[in-house]
């Protein structure tokens, strides 16, 4: 249960055994004084989920523990009791951070219904901070990399980080938008709120506007309860919208009321909510081009773009291909408790004459695999990369040398003589895809790394059309 253990701080002894009593009947774990140095003495050995203070004690006023509390790193809820209640005590023990105000005596009932919004208060917290924090404490997010573009990056966060701006972080996949993102948040004013991430490209359009907006109880089947939405459960904090290209003209209308008001309504509701949160958002798409082709607004692109970041990709700054090995061999040798001494030559030599057409989250999934398949040697060498000989020393990837020929949509054939532009090296590599999973274009966008979505957009830029585009695009135009 959220709450365990709770202090109970009253001088009467018969009112503080009876509170005693009650509580440990319903499971708590209680330990209980008379004076606020015997608090002070609790509080130094142990962590409190709850704590019943007196307003009038005999070594001084409750009201002045209170304040003390709200300083703690974790402190506990505060649940103020007196005999000699007034309006104008309520009032100060709220502003100074109480959780509640209880008139002695109090009923069995009473307590009941304060435990019961302090339980469900607690596990609040709780929830969001295991939400906000738990990717973050299983990975280690930081940006790695010494190369001058890196340390480029890092002075415009420094210098971005601090203001209330919207970014807009654009890049290739892969290429670490997310760290950009939560370096902005940890170097910010808002470092002690939370962060919330939403992918917009995993979620479903029927659910993307309940995951933004929230819903009410009853607004669609499946509402059984009233939910907050990520911005509200951002407030105060921060959010990521990644991807934030794949979300419809409905979702980018309402997005823009919220980036221009601060304000939205839950779906189903017809309350205003006002929320207080700093806008980070990614995409891997150029979206001047989706603006130009009507497919993403161009007001909500102005209010998105208000401090653009670059992310670069991993190929334009070899120089830390090296120092990223190192450290993900850490990392994993750690995680996987294998011994690895080092990296050969040889090896070097192969990570660096690599393309990366996936950028650092491949570097770091090579890496994890020549970990996990190290010999008793403890070198990781060039066999343990996986890398098919074509791909290795090759100035393209691999995928781009098995892409179809000609006779796909007008594409020729790829010569490791030829100097192609990334726009023509996606396609090929989109098209192998595609030949390699019989034309499944669901296989296809998980083999990709990106979503149905997103393949559809980039087939239908290429000239690429199949029946279930029409039937798509036939049902947004009746949404509209």
């Amino acid at each position: 249960m959220p709450i365990e253990k709770i202090i109970v701080l009253e001088d009467d002894q018969i009112v503080r055994k009876n509170l005693e009593q009650q509580l440990r009947q319903r499971r708590y774990d209680v330990a209980s004084t008379g004076t606020i140095a015997g608090a002070h003495d609790i509080l130094a050995k142990d962590n409190f989920d709850l704590i019943f203070v007196d307003v009038r004690l005999p070594d001084g006023e409750g009201t002045a523990l209170l304040r003390e509390l709200q300083g703690r790193p974790q402190k506990p809820l505060v649940v103020m009791i007196t005999g000699f209640g007034s309006v104008e005590s309520a009032v100060e023990c709220m502003r100074n951070g109480a959780f509640d105000y209880m008139l002695k005596p109090f009923s069995n009932d009473q307590l009941e219904v304060t435990l019961k919004k302090a339980e469900n208060f607690s596990q609040l917290l709780k929830v969001n901070q295991y939400f906000t924090r738990a990717e973050e404490d299983e990975t280690g997010y930081e940006l790695l990399g010494q190369s001058a573009s890196m340390e480029t990056l890092r002075q415009l966060i420094r210098k971005v980080a601090p203001t209330q701006a919207t970014v807009l972080i654009t890049g290739e996949s892969g290429t670490g938008k997310e760290l950009v993102a939560r370096a902005l948040h940890r170097q910010s004013q808002r470092a002690g709120a939370p962060f919330i991430k939403l992918n917009c490209a995993a979620i479903p359009e029927n659910l993307i506007e309940s995951e933004f907006f929230g819903h009410e109880k009853g607004a669609f089947t499946g509402a059984v309860a009233k939910r907050e939405g990520r911005f509200e459960l951002a407030h105060n904090g921060t959010i990521l919208l990644d991807e934030i290209s794949e979300i419809s003209p409905q979702i980018q209308a309402k997005l823009l009321r919220v980036l221009q008001e601060r304000e939205l309504e839950r779906v189903g509701g017809n309350r205003t909510i006002k929320v207080d949160v700093r806008v980070i958002a990614t995409t891997n798409r150029h979206l001047e081009d989706s603006v130009e082709r009507k497919e993403f607004r161009q007001d909500l692109y102005f209010r998105l773009n208000v401090v653009p970041i670059h992310v670069p990709p991993l190929r334009d700054r070899k120089d830390d291909v090296p120092h990223l090995a190192r450290q993900f061999m850490q990392r994993f040798t750690r995680k996987h408790g294998v011994r690895v001494s080092g990296i050969s030559d040889g090896c070097h030599a192969a990570l660096s004459a690599h393309y990366w057409p996936g950028n650092v989250r491949e570097l770091q999934n090579v890496i994890e695999r020549a970990v996990i398949l190290c010999s008793e040697s403890g070198m990781l060498e060039t066999e343990h990369l996986g890398f098919s000989p074509r791909s290795m020393g090759a100035s393209v990837p691999a995928s781009a040398s098995t892409a179809p020929p000609s006779t796909q949509a007008g594409v020729p054939a790829v010569h490791h003589d030829d100097l192609v532009s990334l726009a023509e090296l996606e396609k090929r590599h989109i098209f192998a895809a595609l030949e390699k999973t019989g034309q499944n274009r669901t296989h296809a966008a998980k083999l990709l790394g990106i979503s149905v979505r997103t393949l559809r957009n980039k087939l239908s830029d290429y000239g690429v059309h199949s029946k279930d585009d029409t039937v798509a695009t036939a049902d947004t135009t009746e949404e509209q």
